[in-house]
């Protein structure tokens, strides 16, 4: 229970920047939605967590920022949401989730109200859709994965864990995103493709034909650039799976 409201919980944002405040905005939305159609706010926004001294009881965005990651710990009645990363390491979502050592049932499920869900797409748990992103039919996202504002999913694509899909990112009918694979802004990804576990795609790249884990692609059409960077090659090794593994998900489009 929290604010006066008996079915709201408090949730706080591990991380304090750019995602981790474009994820409070969305928080906001949600509990606005919810006000508006007469029903008790899902979320509190109760705050950051952050490793960065300088960042410790200050304010972020209006939203205080309460400790350390750690203190997840001993915040143990709220719901989390891990928001951090970015294309110089976005490996660093997993290695924070499996760090905390959360149960599942601690993280909630963010979904912008403007987001276009369809009832027979599923979500994992941690992940987050920020405005106006769309599912169209029967895609599965794994969890702590993070879709960025007017990205579009289309029918039967499947999502692994804590990729991430940055803003404006279209992904034709098909497509599979193996575990922590980066589609940079922009990017458009022909059907039927798959992008490997722990893979880069630059920004506006045109992705035509299957790009291999570990790989760092770009350009129309995206060619192979380089290896990915150490944290990425780190984790598909710890994998131990070519491929990378696709996501276990649930139903949950519009619950915590």
């Amino acid at each position: 229970m929290s604010g006066g409201w008996p079915d709201t919980e408090d949730l706080v944002i591990v991380g304090a920047g750019g995602f981790a405040r474009e994820t409070a905005q969305a928080v906001r939305d949600v509990a606005a939605a919810d006000l508006a159609w007469g029903r008790s706010p899902r979320w509190r926004l109760a705050g950051h967590l952050d490793d960065d001294p300088a960042l410790q009881g200050r304010e972020v965005g209006g939203v205080p920022v309460l400790g350390g990651c750690e203190e997840v710990h001993r915040l143990g009645g709220a719901r989390v949401v891990v928001c951090v990363g970015s294309p110089r390491d976005y490996a660093v979502r997993a290695r924070l989730v499996r760090r905390l050592g959360l149960p599942a049932n601690r993280y909630a499920t963010v979904v912008h109200p403007t987001a276009v869900v369809s009832d027979n797409s599923m979500l994992g748990v941690g992940t987050v859709l920020l405005a106006h992103t769309v599912l169209t039919a029967s895609v599965r996202v794994g969890s702590h994965v993070a879709v960025m504002p007017q990205t579009v999913l289309t029918h039967d694509d499947v999502v692994g864990d804590f990729a991430t899909l940055a803003s404006g990112v279209r992904l034709g009918g098909g497509v599979r995103l193996g575990r922590g694979a980066y589609v940079g802004a922009g990017s458009l990804v022909r059907e039927y493709t798959s992008v490997g576990a722990w893979s880069l795609t630059g920004m506006g790249s045109t992705v035509l034909a299957d790009v291999p884990p570990g790989e760092v692609w770009a350009g129309s059409p995206a060619r192979r650039l380089r290896a990915a960077d150490g944290p990425a090659l780190d984790e598909l090794r710890a994998d131990g799976e070519g491929t990378g593994r696709w996501p276990e998900t649930r139903m949950g489009s519009h619950v915590a």
